[in-house]
Parts: structure tokens; C-alpha cells; sequence
């Protein structure tokens, strides 16, 4: 299983929607608003890399509201 963190810009009056139709994405476990640089972090599980990637780029990012991301894949040691 493979876990990613997304970190999220928003646009300013679409939060809330956009949030909602986030965590109503299969395979996003959780999801948070944060402040600073970024507006909200997604917690991301995924069967392989290449699932998470198409859950980030053909489902999250085409969500209105969805103006940035960046993905941390963690990582074991």
C-alpha cells in the first residue's frame, strides 16, 4: 500500500466545495485545512504509485477549487 500526502491550494471562496468533493474521492482517508503556504493537506492511500497518481491528477486536481497541489509520497526506512 502506498500513502501520499497532498498538499492543496484552494481558491478563495471555493474551500468548503471543493473540500467535500475531495474527501468524497475513493482512496482519500483523510483530509485537513492547514495554515500557511498551503490551505489543506490530503491523506492519500493507493494499491500502487500509479493509482495514486491517477487519484491526484484525473480526479482531485480537475476539482473546481483545486488551484495547486504538491504530493509527498512517504517513505520507509
Amino acid at each position: 500500500m502506498i500513502k501520499g500526502y497532498l498538499l492543496l491550494k484552494l481558491v478563495p471562496g471555493l474551500e468548503s466545495d471543493a473540500l467535500s468533493h475531495i474527501r468524497a474521492v475513493p482512496g482519500v482517508s483523510d483530509v485537513n485545512l492547514v495554515f500557511g503556504q498551503w490551505d489543506a493537506i490530503a491523506t492519500i492511500e493507493a494499491k500502487s504509485l500509479f493509482e495514486l497518481s491517477r487519484i491526484i491528477v484525473s480526479e482531485i486536481r480537475g476539482i473546481q477549487g483545486v488551484q495547486d497541489t504538491a504530493t509527498l509520497v512517504q517513505g520507509d526506512l
